[in-house]
């Protein structure tokens, strides 16, 4: 069913980009978006004139640089970004394997950035990509930072599988998140593809609360989780430094146990 109203249509239109579908024509936004043609050639006038989409000579239309000035205003987007990433390059530095910055979007996590190593495990990531919370380390963490009733309603909810070791039972969901909480980090096995194991821990803002998770992603056989634990939790601590939180005196210099 088209949508009723006129912001609806709008983000109808905008909507019907996604990272499959990055250009297209006017007729395939009308279909994408459940609108008429007529509806659609005059929202796209409209979002053409003002900077949201662009139109190529071929008459295809890309999504603008106008959104993109208005997204870096997003705190937990390119701002935070900025902040991460010399960490995020040490942290790179360090492991020469893929690393990750990730914030949470209701079940999804959203990776807001991503290095890769040159020999680094193949990923299934790129910046902007979404994935269930409970398939990845980064999402693992910020699920289980989350207030208790979104975590329950996360568990009840259906669990994707995307390999035959993703974490797809709630009670054994349940244990992970609280062991998360327990270690302050999160090690996720397999979940995604069944030759990569992740390594995450949480960024936290101002206030102390967790705001976003940084990873490393290496290859599953002979990882080496006990060396990668302190250097993700210190990429993650000095981000969380730069945002501005300041760490109980007795949790100061625990960033190796």
């Amino acid at each position: 069913m088209p949508p009723a109203s006129a912001p609806g249509r709008l983000l109808a239109v905008l909507a019907a980009f996604d990272r499959e579908h990055p250009a297209l024509s006017l007729s395939d936004i009308s279909r994408r978006a459940g609108l008429t043609l007529t509806t659609t050639h005059r929202l796209v006038g409209a979002l053409t004139e003002w900077g949201a989409l662009e139109r190529d000579p071929g008459g295809v239309y890309h999504v603008g640089l106008r959104l993109w000035e208005l997204a870096a205003l997003a705190p937990r987007g390119p701002a935070l970004r900025q902040i991460a990433l010399p960490y995020l390059e040490d942290l790179y530095e360090a492991t020469h394997e893929n690393v990750q910055l990730a914030v949470r979007d209701g079940s999804e996590v959203v990776y807001t950035e991503w290095l890769s190593g040159r020999s680094a495990v193949g990923v299934r990531i790129q910046v902007g990509a979404r994935w269930p919370l409970h398939a990845t380390g980064v999402g693992l963490v910020l699920l289980a930072h989350g207030d208790s009733a979104s975590q329950e309603a996360y568990c009840a909810g259906p669990l994707a599988s995307f390999t035959p070791y993703t974490l797809t039972d709630a009670e054994r969901l349940r244990r992970m998140l609280a062991e998360v909480r327990r270690t302050g980090v999160a090690v996720s096995s397999r979940q995604v593809t069944e030759d990569a194991l992740s390594v995450a821990a949480p960024v936290r803002g101002p206030g102390g609360a967790v705001t976003a998770a940084v990873s490393v992603v290496v290859p599953q056989q002979d990882a080496q989780v006990a060396a990668l634990i302190p250097a993700v939790r210190l990429a993650a601590r000095g981000i969380s430094r730069a945002l501005g939180w300041q760490p109980a005196p007795d949790t100061a210099d625990r960033t190796s146990e």
